[in-house]
């Protein structure tokens, strides 16, 4: 059995890869951050240990504003991609972020690299995925596609403002 310490799956974020500090709920419980599905969070938040920080990971037709009352408490929101063409995940990740949530958001799931920037523009700060997908596309891969765009459509921690955002305040200086 792996140590809570050791990498569980692949965990890749703006730097390339790293640890993931988090264990399943089912495996780990008095871990110091563990991962629990919906189901379970309310029970997790009022049983855990202190100092323990915890994680929800949700499906891609959750919605986000359930978390609202509890966001606060969470450390980290998973957002399940079940395949690359399945955007609803980059939505719920916007509207997390719009709704205040300040942890960590993680993708799960099928994304390929030419998708990091948007997952990054859209709020996501790490992405897992299987050891299977990540060996087929090398981290240089994903580091790359994600430096390969300056601007977003979107506001997002690695874009700035978005491109129309930066297309109005050009307009009102030149007015």
């Amino acid at each position: 059995m792996k140590s809570w310490k050791e990498p569980l799956v692949p965990l890749l974020d703006r730097n390339g890869w790293k640890i993931d500090e988090f264990a399943r709920y089912d495996a780990f419980f008095d871990a110091p951050a563990i991962i629990v599905p919906p189901e379970t969070l309310d029970a997790a938040l009022a049983e855990r240990l202190p100092q323990q920080r915890i994680g929800v990971e949700i499906p891609n037709t959750f919605r986000p504003e359930l978390l609202a009352p509890v966001q606060d408490q969470l450390s980290l929101v998973i957002v399940q991609f079940p395949a690359f063409s399945d955007g609803r995940g980059f939505s719920i990740g916007r509207m997390l972020r719009e709704q205040g949530y300040t942890g960590t958001l993680r993708a799960n799931g099928r994304l390929v690299p030419d998708e990091f920037a948007f997952a990054r523009a859209c709020g996501f700060d790490e992405v897992e995925m299987s050891e299977e997908h990540a060996a087929r596309m090398p981290v240089e891969q994903w580091l790359a596609a994600a430096a390969a765009f300056s601007i977003s459509y979107h506001n997002g921690p690695d874009a700035g403002a978005s491109i129309f955002a930066r297309r109005r305040q050009r307009r009102s200086e030149a007015a």
